[in-house]
């Protein structure tokens, strides 16, 4: 991969051509997310905009064609890339990204162009289980397409954003392979939210309950998420631990959702402990 970005910094022709090709063709948008989020941490979001117009032109057909993911990530990688250029913080990129894809998930450009009536006929049609479930719903008073353009909104808006999340790290990793060999590493296994980054999202969170924005309790525990993730990669790190160990911790990861609450807390914890600082002054 590194090969990729190295071809691509040899110009802007070359970034702009690797971002057209990548988001032209189905599921490689993420390739031209992360080109367009290459160029703008390595130059800045001025001399960058060729290359992320580059990748959202295509990605703006493919949203005319009914997916949105494309330009969602594209737009949510390039925000954050600006934010972590600027501040060089990955916490505050990740709750840039976080308020961006929320108000995306508000404005409700993840759902179907013809709404969730029609998808729910459909499934209502094909499926008696769906039926009844439905049917128990609206008899306990609930609005089933309310629910359905919520249920639909939030898990694609929270895949956009762990797609862009991961864009944003293949960049970077990118960037510290071309310039600054290890600085990746560094970076992330020392990621960590500051208590008062953990305050922002909280009243956020609060905010958005009583506004009754529920985009903002969606996403807003994805920065903390990563952050334990960073955690569990720093202290793999530390230890000298085999990388199955990591193997294994994104499996449990993935298919459980215990494990995710436990990222969680370790995040939380650390906020104040600062984990990885005293695992290295015991060593």
């Amino acid at each position: 991969m590194l090969t990729i970005a190295r071809w691509v910094m040899r110009g802007t022709p070359h970034a702009v051509g690797g971002a057209v090709v990548a988001t032209l063709i189905p599921w490689l948008f993420w390739l031209g997310a992360a080109i367009a989020a290459l160029v703008t941490l390595r130059r800045g979001l001025s001399p960058a905009l060729p290359v992320i117009v580059a990748a959202a032109v295509p990605s703006g057909w493919w949203w005319m064609q009914g997916d949105v993911i494309p330009l969602a990530s594209v737009l949510l990688v390039t925000l954050m890339a600006v934010v972590l250029r600027a501040r060089l913080r990955w916490s505050e990129a990740l709750i840039a990204g976080a308020l961006a894809g929320a108000v995306m998930i508000q404005l409700g450009i993840f759902l179907p162009p013809q709404g969730t009536g029609q998808m729910l006929a459909e499934l209502r049609q094909a499926s008696p289980e769906v039926e009844r479930l439905l049917a128990e719903l609206t008899r306990q008073g609930l609005d089933t397409e309310q629910l359905a353009a919520l249920l639909i909104g939030g898990v694609t808006g929270l895949m956009v954003l762990i797609a862009a999340v991961a864009c944003l790290a293949l960049a970077r990793s990118w960037q510290a392979g071309l310039y600054n060999p290890g600085g990746f590493r560094e970076e992330f296994h020392a990621l960590r939210l500051s208590p008062r980054e953990l305050a922002v999202l909280v009243v956020l969170g609060v905010v958005g309950a009583v506004l009754g924005l529920p985009g903002l309790g969606m996403l807003l525990w994805v920065p903390l998420l990563v952050a334990g993730i960073a955690l569990v990669h720093g202290f793999i790190g530390l230890k000298g631990m085999n990388g199955l160990w990591l193997v294994a911790f994104y499996l449990l990861l993935i298919t459980t959702w215990p494990m995710i609450l436990i990222v969680l807390l370790l995040a939380f914890i650390d906020v104040f402990a600062d984990i990885r600082v005293r695992l290295a002054s015991r060593d």
